[in-house]
């Protein structure tokens, strides 16, 4: 069963934890999915709904997001699909469909980046790093049409100048220092 964000956000909030712990600890749980081991696949497939995942042992980008906020009981699968469901023309027209795909909505970058404007808090697209903080999100374009996602965690670059990303673009879920590497598309928060 689903624990709404809101009441985890209250009853953190009774404890004497402050929404910026909530996004430490968002920020601890996307490092805790480090494994370099992860293949990269964007295969599509059937997942159950709510709550399905494809094999643990691969994934893609947003993979990682999914899974960092499944650790808190928040399921961006159902999220996004019934936002979809209600507002299926406030998303991106870039695969042709006709109607929301609980398997693969949630997966798309372009698809995450409409959810978080529409119910998280946009950042400013900054080029310097004291904009930046742990949990954050972060979205790239890398050219050619291609987008991609990661989440801010508590590590620093080599210069400490920089938080590190967690992410997965091809080398498994993995920590690095790519901030600033490609242009920054969407930066947000959402609880």
């Amino acid at each position: 069963m689903r624990i709404h964000l809101s009441i985890i956000f209250l009853f953190c909030c009774l404890l004497g934890f402050t929404q910026d712990d909530f996004y430490m600890q968002l920020a601890d749980s996307a490092a805790s999915l480090e494994d370099a081991s992860i293949i990269y696949d964007p295969t599509y497939i059937s997942i159950d709904y709510p709550g399905g995942d494809v094999p643990p042992d691969r994934g893609v980008c947003s993979d990682v997001v999914i899974r960092a906020y499944r650790m808190f009981g928040i399921d961006l699968q159902k999220e996004v699909h019934e936002d979809m469901l209600a507002h299926f023309n406030a998303y991106p027209d870039i695969w042709g469909l006709s109607a929301p795909d609980k398997n693969i909505d949630h997966r798309r970058v372009p698809n995450l980046m409409t959810f978080f404007e529409r119910h998280g808090t946009i950042k400013p697209n900054s080029l310097s790093p004291i904009a930046y903080s742990p949990g954050d999100i972060v979205c790239w374009d890398l050219g050619s049409g291609i987008t991609h996602i990661g989440i801010l965690v508590d590590e620093r670059s080599r210069d400490r100048e920089r938080y590190l990303i967690m992410h997965n673009i091809g080398n498994g879920q993995v920590i690095e220092d790519i901030l600033f590497k490609f242009e920054i598309i969407g930066h947000y928060t959402y609880k």
